[in-house]
C-alpha cells in the first residue's frame, strides 16, 4: 500500500464510522444524501438530476468515449444495534448491519481519489450512490428507469462480504446471486370449535399439508442443477386453544438463479396450493409479490475485473466464487447494461457475526482492497 493509498484509506474510515454513526432507513436518506452532495461538489464533480434521496455524480474524462458507472448501496436497516465499538449508531432501532456505510465510503474515496487525479481518469465515471436497496420499491430500478445508465458502456458494484476470506475478491461469470420474491398463500375453510373437527375444513391441518407439498416442486420440478430454494417462513392462524378458524395465512420467500426457474416456482406454486387446498375442500390463494431479479454478471466483464484484481492484488487474490441465494437489486443494473458485481472478502476474526445480525460490524480492513478495486476498473477501462 502507497502512503497515498494508505491516507486515503483512513479517510474512508473516518468517513464510514460518521455514516455507521448516523444510519437512516431505506427511502428517508436524505441526511446521508446530504453527506455525499457535499463531498462531490468538494472535489468539482458534477451531479445529475435522479430520484432523491439517491445521488449520482459524474466525473467526465479526459477522453469521454466510454462511460463506466460505479454504484454504492446507501440504505440501513431497522435493526437495534448491539456492541461496544465507539461509532455505535446514535439512531434508535436503525444500524448499518449489511456494510453499506461501507460501501459508500469506498466509493467515495474512489470518487475523491478519480477527482484528485482527473488527468489520469479517460473515461467518464458516473457515482452511483443508490437508495433502498433493502426493500421495494427499488431504489436501483428508479434510477435505471430514471435513465441514469442511458450512456453508460458498463457498470459495477461491490458488497464487503463476510463468508469470503479477508483479502480474496470473489467473483462469477455468470449467475452471482439469486431474485427474491415475497409469497403469501390464504388458505380459506371452515372453523368451528376444536372438539368437532369433522364439521369444519381445518385451514392448519391444510397448511401443514401445503408447506410438506411445496418442497416438492423444488425436488421434483425443478432440474436438480438449477438453484432455488422455497422458504415458508411464518404462519398465522387462530385466535386461541380450542377454535379451528375460518383462515390461515402462509409468508415465504422464492428464490432462483435464472428468470426461467424463477417463473417456474411461482407457476408450480401456485398450481400446487390451489389443487391441495382443493383436494380438502378448502381454497387456496397465491399472492407473488415480485422483486429482484437474479443478479447475473456479464462474462466479459467479470473476466475484465478479474485481470484488473489479479494486476492489482496477485492471483493468489481472486476467487471464483459459488452463487448464492441471496438477492440484490443491482441486477436491475445488469439487465439494463453490461456488468459485475463482486465480493470483497472480509471474514475472519474482526467480522464474526453474519450479515444483518444485530452484532455484525464490517473489517474496516477490507475497504482499501475496495477501493483500489474502483480505481483500477476505472482506470484501465477502454
Amino acid at each position: 500500500m502507497t502512503a497515498d493509498t494508505k491516507t486515503l484509506a483512513e479517510w474512508a474510515v473516518h468517513e464510514r464510522r460518521y455514516l455507521h454513526q448516523y444510519p437512516e432507513l431505506s427511502g428517508q436518506e436524505y441526511q446521508t444524501a446530504a453527506h455525499i452532495r457535499s463531498r462531490l461538489q468538494e472535489w468539482q464533480l458534477e451531479l445529475l438530476t435522479c430520484p432523491a434521496p439517491s445521488v449520482v455524480g459524474l466525473l467526465r474524462g479526459t477522453d469521454g468515449k466510454k462511460t463506466i458507472a460505479l454504484r454504492a448501496d446507501i440504505d440501513a436497516l431497522p435493526v437495534n444495534e448491539e456492541g461496544d465499538k465507539p461509532y455505535l449508531s446514535k439512531h434508535p432501532g436503525i444500524a448499518h448491519v449489511c456494510g453499506h456505510d461501507g460501501h459508500t465510503a469506498i466509493l467515495l474515496a474512489a470518487a475523491k481519489w478519480l477527482a484528485e487525479h482527473r488527468a489520469e481518469v479517460a473515461p467518464n465515471v458516473l457515482f452511483l450512490f443508490q437508495s433502498s436497496e433493502e426493500i421495494l420499491p427499488s431504489g436501483a430500478q428508479a434510477l435505471v428507469r430514471h435513465g441514469v445508465l442511458e450512456q453508460v458502456d458498463a457498470v459495477f458494484g461491490l458488497h464487503l462480504w463476510k463468508p469470503l476470506e479477508k483479502g480474496k475478491i470473489g467473483i462469477s461469470n455468470g449467475a452471482m446471486m439469486a431474485s427474491s420474491d415475497d409469497v403469501r398463500i390464504v388458505i380459506t375453510g371452515r372453523g368451528r370449535h376444536g372438539s368437532m373437527p369433522h364439521e369444519t375444513i381445518d385451514p392448519i391441518y391444510v397448511a401443514g399439508q401445503v408447506i410438506a407439498a411445496v418442497q416438492g416442486i423444488v425436488s421434483r420440478r425443478i432440474n436438480p442443477v438449477e438453484p432455488a430454494v422455497i422458504s415458508i417462513c411464518r404462519l398465522e392462524a387462530g385466535t386461541t386453544y380450542n377454535i379451528i378458524p375460518n383462515q390461515a395465512v402462509l409468508y415465504g420467500t422464492l428464490r432462483a438463479q435464472s428468470e426461467q426457474t424463477r417463473q417456474l416456482l411461482a407457476r408450480e406454486l401456485k398450481q400446487t396450493v390451489e389443487a391441495l387446498c382443493a383436494a380438502w375442500g378448502a381454497n387456496g390463494e397465491v399472492v407473488v409479490d415480485w422483486g429482484t431479479p437474479p443478479v447475473v454478471n456479464d462474462e466479459r466483464m467479470s473476466r475484465y475485473a478479474a485481470e484488473v484484481a489479479v494486476r492489482q492484488f496477485g492471483r493468489e487474490s481472486v476467487a471464483y466464487v459459488q452463487p448464492v441465494m441471496g438477492g440484490e437489486d443491482f441486477s436491475y443494473y445488469l439487465q439494463e447494461k453490461p456488468g459485475a458485481f463482486l465480493f470483497v472478502g472480509m471474514g475472519g476474526e474482526n467480522s464474526k457475526y453474519p450479515h444483518h445480525h444485530p452484532r455484525f460490524d464490517l473489517d474496516e480492513e477490507a475497504i482499501p482492497v475496495g477501493i483500489e478495486l474502483f480505481v483500477q476498473l476505472v482506470k484501465h477501462f477502454s
